[in-house]
């Protein structure tokens, strides 16, 4: 199926498996693109130096195209790009809109730029300024999330802009592919999905946490950084919601505790991040310090396998998912219901 994403990222399927933080690592993101999919290797919680490892890895395990995700804010973000460029990777993606400058430098390497993006708006920001394509992401996506389901988001942007758009919250079939196609989409970008695969790293005690979850069990919550959060409702989530502000300090400082000892990070390195995400947002001090430690509080889930002392980012579609394909089997089986989909649609007759 060729659409404007296939031929601008050169992958043979319209669909990309987004940077997740310690879940796109190098086995899921080189599975996916040889699936044929677009694979996002997740940068934010790599050092530099794990970072050029981890391109080596993948280009080891695949010859296909892949794509790395950037925090546009990250105080290296330049330095990220120079290793991009200098590992020949396809593409760069963003959880943030990037600036003007960082679109300009990877545009002059010849590397496309797909920025995530909530909002119409940011969509026609991005795209005055060059980027080559965005992934819209409505409510029902995991992690930060907005307000605007993606039935309302996306022909909103679609209509907004004159580059590719692909489309995320709330897919994980080929009917869902059909769907986002029919609104103008290029193609569809999951997350959930591709976690809840045999070739995520995830460990299978989190992985059947999903798996037994329904939709109702997934929730968003500004209970953990201040901010819009979506993801499964546990003991933890439970716990931060239901304390006051004293409690919820206590048990904040308790478990950034723990996380230091993991992250290796000072508490005068945690406090200045906190600090940094403080700024401009009206966030408790138990919020503040507990952004800061976000990454480890999923670190201690995806990678720990720690339920009670992590979160679990999560698409309102882990309700609906059921097994664990390995990403040769979901690419196949997506395309396939997709062709079916396409097939059987009712003709109009007057």
């Amino acid at each position: 199926m060729e659409t404007a994403l296939t031929k601008l990222a050169g992958v043979r399927h319209p669909v990309v498996q987004t940077g997740m933080g310690w879940v796109a690592g190098p086995r899921l993101v080189s599975a996916a693109a040889n699936a044929g999919a677009l694979g996002i290797l997740a940068s934010a919680t790599m050092t530099t130096e794990q970072l050029v490892r981890a391109v080596r890895e993948v280009k080891s395990r695949t010859e296909e195209p892949f794509g790395v995700n950037l925090r546009a804010d990250a105080a290296d973000a330049r330095e990220r790009v120079r290793i991009i460029i200098d590992e020949g990777v396809r593409v760069a993606s963003f959880a943030l809109a990037p600036s003007r400058e960082l679109i300009a430098e990877l545009k002059d390497a010849g590397i496309v730029v797909i920025p995530s993006i909530g909002a119409r708006r940011h969509a026609e920001k991005v795209a005055a300024w060059g980027a080559d394509a965005v992934i819209v992401q409505g409510g029902e996506g995991g992690g930060h999330t907005g307000e605007v389901a993606t039935t309302v988001l996306l022909p909103q942007v679609v209509d907004a802009v004159d580059i590719p758009v692909i489309a995320a919250g709330g897919f994980h079939d080929g009917r869902g592919l059909v769907a986002a196609l029919a609104y103008g989409a290029a193609g569809v970008a999951m997350g959930t999905r591709f976690l809840l695969t045999s070739d995520s790293t995830v460990p299978d005690a989190v992985k059947a946490k999903y798996l037994e979850a329904t939709v109702k069990d997934i929730t968003v919550t500004t209970a953990v950084d201040g901010l819009p959060h979506r993801m499964l409702r546990t003991d933890l989530v439970a716990s931060l919601e239901g304390a006051g502000r004293v409690r919820a300090l206590a048990q904040a400082v308790r478990r950034a505790a723990g996380f230091r000892k993991i992250s290796g990070l000072t508490w005068s390195h945690m406090v200045r991040d906190g600090l940094a995400m403080k700024h401009g947002k009206n966030l408790t001090w138990s919020q503040t310090l507990l952004a800061a430690n976000t990454p480890m509080l999923l670190r201690a889930s995806m990678v720990e396998g720690r339920t009670d002392l992590g979160v679990m980012a999560s698409g309102q579609v882990a309700g609906l998912i059921e097994d664990l394909p390995s990403c040769e089997e979901l690419i196949a089986r997506v395309m396939t219901e997709a062709a079916h989909a396409l097939a059987t649609l009712p003709t109009a007759t007057g």
